[in-house]
């Protein structure tokens, strides 16, 4: 079985692995982003007791802080540094119920369907060869009436101009060649994979960024990042 992954993709994030927890960092976006994302899935899906995959989990801020709201975690990745980066952090951290696989999510999803209440795939859709075999994998590791939370960029002018000219040349938040325009994904688009892959849409909201005030807020402009909730039925 080919893997669904680009090998320049993972070395690029394995490089910059040791500097995932610094939150002035390249990675500084995703810790400031994460409260966001982290109190929007827990207000649709209270995280305590429940057992989540966290799809693409690189250094784990995102599993890392599921886990501190109560929820079991397991975050897998295919870029083996920033999975050790992540399983250091929650030592270190003392994060308890976590646990981190270097594994392909069709592996996963062939090894244990239906086997969480909540799987969640942050700002990795843009960064694999086919994105909508890896939505189908995770309708097929949801449980009946779990749910499905995804986040990525639109592909449009005004994302091309903020996503990379602005973030990754002008501002320098990110390094340059973080993203490859062509991998963005419109809302329609990923709709379409989450109806195939069986699951039903149940909210979305857009993720903007103030450059004056240097800060993010989730609101319904999805011109740039947005994120999508889904349901499998029950």
């Amino acid at each position: 079985m080919t893997i669904n992954a680009d090998p320049q993709e993972l070395a690029k994030f394995g490089e910059l692995a040791h500097r995932w927890w610094d939150p002035d960092s390249e990675f500084k976006p995703l810790h400031q982003i994460n409260p966001l994302r982290l109190d929007w899935i827990n207000s649709l899906c209270p995280l305590a007791g429940k057992t989540v995959l966290d799809v693409g989990c690189g250094g784990g801020i995102l599993s890392d802080s599921m886990a501190r709201r109560g929820a079991k975690v397991l975050g897998i990745d295919l870029s083996t540094k920033p999975l050790k980066v992540a399983q250091l952090h929650a030592m270190e951290a003392g994060t308890e119920n976590i646990e981190y696989r270097e594994i392909a999510v069709e592996a996963l999803a062939a090894e244990r369907p239906e086997s969480f209440d909540a799987v969640t795939c942050m700002e990795m859709l843009e960064h694999v060869p086919d994105p909508a075999s890896v939505v189908q994998a995770l309708g097929t590791l949801v449980k009946p009436g779990g749910w499905v939370f995804l986040s990525t960029l639109n592909r449009n002018f005004k994302s091309f101009m903020l996503a990379i000219v602005g973030a990754e040349y002008v501002l320098k938040m990110l390094p340059a060649g973080t993203h490859e325009y062509a991998r963005f994904l419109k809302p329609s688009e990923l709709a379409q994979f989450c109806r195939d892959a069986g699951l039903e849409l149940q909210g979305a909201k857009g993720m903007s960024f103030n450059p004056l005030t240097q800060r993010y807020s989730l609101g319904s402009d999805a011109d740039v990042n947005y994120l999508l909730a889904c349901r499998k039925p029950a």
